[in-house]
């Protein structure tokens, strides 16, 4: 489910597992692992689940896990299911155990971590609380809206709503410099759409989109009724036809991809010159950004097109559509009648969800992105287990040597560009588990009894903990995931690659795990995020983490030819009628993919050293890791969501994923796969980047 504003910042998300050895069957999270046996199977795969009616050759996802799949019920507190659904359904029930314990917690200091994750999590809990206080907790919002009575107190207010971490049109954010990575700069771009995406507002074709502007419509008349506000159908017109004002000066999400074009530095100076409409000076100073010199443009037709915009469009739209905003981001903090409204839209007509999460796991989850290193050092004293560290440190310093092989090796890249490549490799920082460092949360706060307020609070303490960095030396410890986080990222600018503590879990990672399974599975995981920094936008930052040119043009080309057979191939599948993925958006990911099998693969069998890897359970060890990689793309989506996957994610859908293994020669002969079977490919035309 997507939410909108503050609360889109403030919450998290979705894992599959069966084990014909545990009394778990599909969209429920099987016993954990004991002492002498894998938590799936006799070896770490999930046989049970398989279609051995299916042919390898034919679809391999549907032959690894069709029974699985085919049994597998959505929850209907659920857009999707799958390996990575319960895998967060698990971390969220554990980390319901040690926040509601917080909140039993009798006498602990004031101030304390333990007591502001406690009161925290209990007065959201608390909705007779929220119900009986009505909107009052959200009308100085409201009063301070309708008291913008011209263009420069409009500009205000979104520098103040910014810091609120609420949805405006120009979006304010404090990060690394791309091209100077030693600082913090201040940079601006589009946003302010309250649906997913620009197609959404302006694709005539499709139309599944026109059933849901429509209901956009309707959604935002309710909201604005609920709140008291007279005439609401016309308002909502007007909201909704200015947010497709603003949706037709987006770039795509594909442009949006290059890097290098969303560095735009412009002098403060001369903002209200190269973009006018903005009232610059009003809203960098209500920011706290008002000092500096330059602002980095991310999107500069867009900008240009959201300060015509501010200064065009009727003052009362412009304050609608601020009103709206701000119920849709306080919605989880209002009454249940908001809350209800807020879910049929979002929930049910975005995502086809049937009902909304239970109060509890929305509970847990804005506590998680609130205090999510608090809870994270309790999470990790509980769950994460020093040996799991131990094997991945392994896993990862093995992954790495495969991929500096596969570089070596390379035969389109120049001498001098491979040789900065891996000198930019044997430079990585891997991050495993938790932070060394926690985050210090002492200026927050939370105050019991004030839902909406503590969900302000939390929002302007992360803003203003960006704002502080600004003139300081970068701190390389942080972490941008919680160690409940089911997931993993790659940071380019840092040269690193992390992995929360929750995703070392079966089916990704299990000790007790045959190693060609746990290659398949974190193994590639650990190589997909490795090759993000050098993916079509990972490869323009260099060694040091700087946006730089530093492939030669030669480079550049016959790369550039390889990946475009990457888009072909993934642009022909078709997870809806009528609806494609879409290639040139999801290149860097499937790229990943891509990349990921192959240095797995070759890192698995690096650590044979050798020696033939045994048959178990009727399987060699090539085919035990392919049908690990398989066993974590098990996944189903509800119809909305998949279109809304499909449109706005960078990653090809799960269920997909899995084919990434028709490019690799290993795997035909793992499986037999023949010519004539559907999913083979002619050795030339299989994809061969790294």
């Amino acid at each position: 489910m997507q939410r909108n504003g503050l609360m889109a910042q403030l919450v998290a998300g979705s894992l599959i597992l069966a084990s014909p050895l545990a009394a778990a069957g599909p969209g429920s999270h099987p016993a954990a692992a004991t002492a002498s046996r894998p938590v799936y199977g006799t070896f770490g795969f999930d046989t049970a689940g398989m279609d051995r009616t299916v042919a390898p050759g034919d679809d391999f996802g549907r032959f690894a896990s069709g029974t699985y799949i085919r049994n597998l019920a959505i929850p209907a507190d659920r857009a999707d299911s799958g390996m990575f659904a319960l895998l967060r359904d698990l971390s969220q029930k554990q980390t319901r155990d040690i926040v509601e314990a917080q909140a039993r917690l009798k006498g602990a200091k004031a101030g304390s971590e333990a007591r502001k994750v406690g009161d925290f999590y209990a007065t959201f809990m608390d909705e007779a609380a929220i119900e009986a206080k009505g909107l009052a907790p959200l009308k100085p919002t409201l009063d301070a809206i309708q008291a913008i009575d011209d263009r420069a107190r409009l500009a205000t207010y979104f520098g103040e709503a910014t810091r609120q971490g609420m949805r405006m049109p120009l979006g304010l954010r404090i990060g690394q410099d791309m091209k100077d990575p030693g600082i913090m700069s201040v940079s601006v771009g589009q946003g302010g759409l309250g649906l997913p995406d620009r197609d959404y507002y302006l694709d005539t074709k499709n139309p599944k989109f026109e059933g849901i502007r429509v209901k956009y419509v309707a959604h935002i008349a309710t909201m604005l009724r609920l709140a008291g506000f007279g005439d609401a159908e016309a308002r909502a017109r007007g909201i909704f036809g200015l947010e497709a004002k603003i949706a037709a000066t987006h770039w795509t999400r594909v442009q949006q991809r290059q890097r290098e074009k969303l560095y735009n530095p412009t002098p403060a100076a001369e903002l209200e010159t190269a973009y006018p409409g903005v009232g610059w000076a009003s809203l960098l100073a209500a920011a706290g950004v008002q000092d500096q010199k330059v602002i980095i443009v991310s999107n500069p037709s867009a900008v240009a097109g959201e300060g015509r915009l501010m200064a065009t469009e009727p003052l009362e739209t412009w304050k609608d559509y601020l009103a709206f905003h701000a119920l849709e981001g306080a919605a989880q903090c209002l009454p249940k009648a908001f809350v209800e409204e807020a879910f049929a839209f979002h929930g049910k007509v975005l995502a086809g969800q049937p009902e909304d999460q239970p109060r509890w796991k929305r509970g847990v989850d804005m506590t998680s992105r609130v205090l999510g290193e608090a809870v994270g050092k309790l999470y990790v004293a509980k769950y994460f287990p020093p040996e799991a560290k131990r094997q991945m440190d392994v896993l990862v310093r093995n992954v790495i040597q495969a991929m500096d092989q596969r570089l070596a090796d390379l035969a389109w890249m120049d001498p001098a560009t491979k040789a900065e490549a891996r000198a930019k490799l044997a430079r990585f920082t891997p991050k495993i588990g938790y932070p060394d460092t926690w985050r210090d949360y002492s200026t927050l706060e939370i105050r019991r009894g004030d839902a909406l307020g503590n969900l302000r609070r939390a929002a302007e303490f992360q803003y203003q903990r960006q704002l502080d960095k600004i003139g300081k030396p970068i701190d390389r410890s942080e972490w941008n995931m919680t160690p409940m986080t089911v997931n993993a990222y790659a940071n380019p600018a840092w040269n690193e690659i992390v992995f929360p503590a929750a995703i070392l879990q079966a089916p990704f990672f299990d000790p007790k795990a045959d190693p060609a399974v746990n290659y398949g599975g974190i193994g590639v995981v650990i190589g997909h995020e490795i090759s993000h920094h050098f993916d079509d936008q990972g490869r323009k930052y260099d060694k040091d983490g700087k946006l730089s040119d530093w492939w030669t043009p030669e480079d550049v080309k016959r790369f550039t030819a390889l990946t475009d057979k990457v888009v072909r191939q993934y642009a022909a599948y078709e997870p809806l009628p009528g609806t494609h993925v879409n290639g040139e958006l999801t290149l860097g990911e499937n790229m990943a993919d891509l990349a990921g099998i192959n240095v797995a693969f070759d890192a698995y069998h690096a650590s044979l050293q050798g020696k033939p890897a045994k048959v178990l359970g009727g399987f060699t060890g090539d085919q035990r890791f392919f049908l690990g990689f398989a066993q974590v793309w098990r996944s189903k989506y509800r119809d909305e969501a998949l279109l809304n996957r499909v449109t706005t994610d960078p990653h090809t859908p799960g269920f997909l994923r899995p084919n990434v293994a028709r490019n690799l020669d290993a795997w035909y002969q793992a499986f037999g796969v023949k010519e004539g079977q559907k999913l083979y490919l002619a050795p030339p035309d299989r994809l061969k980047v790294w």
